[in-house]
């Protein structure tokens, strides 16, 4: 019998993403390392060559015009990690995921958002000198939350 107090789930999405080459890595990623679902803040891309397994079609993919609309969507009891590479985000590989969440990537340019990085009930950053691809850091914490470590 499924224990709604136990079960778990996530998202992952980029606000803003800057190429729709990085969208379909990180979809194709989502899809591999067990996302719920996917979705994107602003800039809005159909199918990607790099999107080889087709994950938009396999797991429900959502689309927000603005970050306003986004939170008042977000799944009932949902923690938004946003990862973000600032002094006040919490180091990756001793963050305890939250059971239910939704992983949140800024563009690679600009970052998240003020308002994103204000309403994210985490902040979560990893080990690297430069910042990284957006779908690269995406695929990095999702292996993350794959790893056995007891969550929030």
């Amino acid at each position: 019998m499924i224990n709604n107090f136990e079960n778990e789930f996530f998202g992952i999405g980029i606000q803003n993403g800057k190429t729709p080459e990085n969208l379909g890595v990180l979809w194709r990623s989502a899809q591999n390392l067990g996302a719920s679902f996917i979705f994107t803040i602003g800039n809005r891309y159909a199918k990607q060559a790099s999107d080889t397994h087709n994950a938009v079609k396999s797991m429900p993919y959502f689309h927000y015009e603005t970050f306003d609309d986004f939170f008042k969507n977000l799944p009932k009891g949902a923690r938004i990690v946003g990862v973000e590479l600032t002094d006040e985000a919490e180091n990756l590989e001793t963050f305890y995921h939250p059971r239910r969440c939704v992983y949140l990537l800024g563009a690679e340019d600009h970052g998240l958002s003020k308002q994103a990085i204000e309403k994210s009930h985490f902040l979560v950053k990893f080990k690297s000198e430069l910042s990284l691809n957006v779908s690269v850091a995406g695929s990095i914490v999702m292996y993350d939350r794959g790893i056995n470590k007891p969550r929030l």
